[in-house]
């Protein structure tokens, strides 16, 4: 590694941080696990060469995944996690009292492990809370044959390389749908839109045929170097896509939650998309 980590998402450009310390590296059944220590970002986990989550910013990426859809919903009570083995996302949803259950499918058990052990704020413990369901299995066969049903969905997948790739399938969104209760919300990973607009395109063709009310929203985190990543929004409720900003600031104050990144002014923001990402969805559905 040569005290440097190249991250080999990308053919034409590498970002490269530097290695301070390996806490751990392993090739489980699925996947090649990283966790190594940067002096900018703190720990950092890498599955298969592409970096997957960092301490400094991840809270980012978690609490938009999580918040905008539970905060917009309005009664959730079960919710289901496909990946995130990290933690972040179930810290998340688990700060609302109203969530009464969650169901985690992580298709590899030694990332929950590790990530445990390594890289423990990400979880804060989350995983010894009683409402937790967690589930080691491939989260494309779980959504086919669960009987339960849930609120909201958060997709946190890798990008759709190796054990990801499924979760990117029309088949895959249409198993969720299927298993959510009316006015039920499906959050997807979408990466960075300016350089994987593939994934975005993908999701607008699939969630066009699948929800009465779909979009893209987004946020900007530091670590996935290019602009803003894209998140994948489905659900049969169009109006919760317009909840009004006061509506989601009475929601907010009186939810208990505790945010670095959210807020409802952001939450509102986040579905303003730049232009061109409006014409990479309009494309995709010529």
């Amino acid at each position: 590694m040569n005290n440097r980590f190249e991250e080999t998402l990308y053919d034409a450009h590498r970002h490269v941080f530097s290695v301070e310390e390996v806490y751990f590296e392993h090739k489980s059944e699925h996947q090649h696990i990283i966790i190594f220590h940067n002096s900018k970002f703190g720990r950092i986990m890498a599955l298969d060469g592409v970096i997957q989550t960092t301490e400094k910013d991840e809270f980012i990426y978690h609490e938009m995944l999580t918040h905008v859809p539970i905060l917009a919903h309005g009664a959730v009570k079960n919710v289901l996690i496909i990946g995130g083995g990290d933690g972040g996302i179930l810290r998340e949803v688990l700060q609302h009292k109203g969530v009464e259950r969650v169901t985690m499918v992580e298709i590899d058990g030694a990332v929950v492990d590790m990530c445990k052990k390594f890289l423990p704020a990400h979880s804060a413990g989350s995983f010894d809370n009683p409402r937790l369901n967690l589930v080691i299995a491939d989260g494309a066969d779980f959504v086919r044959t669960t009987k339960d049903k849930f609120d909201v969905v958060i997709v946190d997948s890798t990008d759709p390389i190796g054990p990801g790739e499924v979760l990117f399938r029309f088949d895959f969104y249409k198993a969720c749908k299927d298993l959510m209760t009316p006015g039920g919300i499906i959050v997807t990973q979408n990466g960075v839109i300016f350089f994987q607009p593939d994934e975005v395109k993908n999701t607008a063709r699939c969630f066009s045929k699948l929800f009465a009310g779909w979009t893209i929203y987004s946020g900007a985190v530091p670590t996935y170097i290019g602009g803003v990543m894209g998140f994948g929004w489905g659900t049969d409720n169009a109006d919760l896509k317009k909840i009004p900003l006061e509506t989601l600031q009475q929601r907010y104050a009186t939810s208990g939650i505790k945010t670095r990144y959210y807020t409802p002014e952001i939450h509102k923001a986040s579905f303003a998309l730049p232009q061109y990402v409006n014409e990479l969805i309009t494309n995709a559905l010529k």
